[in-house]
């Protein structure tokens, strides 16, 4: 079974290009807390706002390159789908405004944590909301998860209320998409549209105020929180771009890079505290996720 976004045919370049931008958007995602680390002087609510309408702007101009403005514009005439999308709106900018937060409060490690138990939690999410049943390796991975998270807990002394969090909202998020028929280029934009006026009412309020971050400091900072559109646009339409050449499985392989290159820089370069109890809970996230991911691969293989 192919990805919904997939051509029902595959040459071996489009494969290669698929996972090419696959990747790309993934290890942007990966590497982000780097450019987020260097924002780290402005407040992480002024950031999302910035990121907010920086990214409207930019999507715009993306939506007509590529030919979506019909479906732009279709969106506005269905009140339920406007509906849908201005409550996965709070949710996204909710799980954005976390992640940056906790990038910048030193908690990146938690962080990857949270992007790694999100395809579990989405299984979890399938059989509470849409009642689908889980395979014997599921139920296996779901629950070598939940012990890890909860080793953590009793273990370390301080439940991982950031990763379960980010891994629920971003969960959440998905799933509630599935439900509004739009593409993912097209709903960030409406997204961002419907959260660009108050955002651009807070900001015109930070600058009356004089503590707003741009056009005060520095012309770097300026380009950077402009930047911040570049950052959020970019790996979408790599993302977009490679599920349409991608088996549903290979995406879900290739997801791991995110919270890989995550992890990889909170242990060594950030240094983040890796301890005993941590290194536990790590394990036995990976072994729940690569039963998950050889069981998910021998499923689609089955029933392609």
């Amino acid at each position: 079974m192919k990805s919904n976004n997939s051509p029902t045919t595959q040459s071996d370049t489009d494969t290669l290009w698929g996972v090419i931008f696959a990747v790309s958007a993934f290890l942007i995602w990966g590497i982000s807390p780097i450019y987020w680390k260097a924002l780290r002087v402005v407040p992480a609510l002024e950031i999302i706002l910035h990121r907010i309408v920086w990214s409207f702007f930019l999507l715009v101009p993306l939506i007509i390159i590529m030919r979506r403005w019909q479906e732009f514009i279709l969106v506005f005439k269905n009140l339920r789908t406007m509906l849908i999308l201005l409550f996965t709106a709070i949710i996204v900018s909710g799980n954005w405004l976390l992640y940056i937060w906790a990038v910048n409060a030193d908690h990146l490690l938690q962080a990857s944590l949270g992007y790694y138990i999100n395809p579990l939690v989405n299984v979890v999410l399938g059989v509470v909301f849409l009642k689908e049943r889980l395979r014997p390796p599921q139920i296996l991975a779901v629950i070598l998860a939940t012990a890890g998270v909860l080793y953590l807990t009793l273990s370390y002394g301080e439940f991982p209320w950031i990763a379960l969090t980010l891994a629920v909202s971003f969960g959440l998020y998905g799933l509630i998409r599935k439900v509004a028929p739009v593409s993912s280029l097209v709903g960030l934009t409406v997204e961002t549209l419907l959260l660009s006026i108050p955002a651009l009412v807070y900001l015109f309020y930070l600058d009356c105020l004089g503590q707003g971050s741009i056009f005060r400091v520095s012309l770097k900072l300026d380009l950077m929180l402009m930047g911040c559109s570049v950052v959020t646009a970019l790996p979408l339409l790599f993302f977009t771009l490679g599920a349409r050449r991608l088996y549903l499985s290979t995406m879900g392989l290739l997801q791991y890079v995110a919270p890989s290159c995550m992890f990889v820089l909170a242990v060594f370069l950030f240094r983040e505290p890796f301890e005993n109890a941590q290194i536990v809970t790590f394990v036995l996230i990976w072994t729940a996720l690569a039963i998950y991911s050889a069981d998910s691969v021998r499923y689609y293989r089955h029933s392609g």
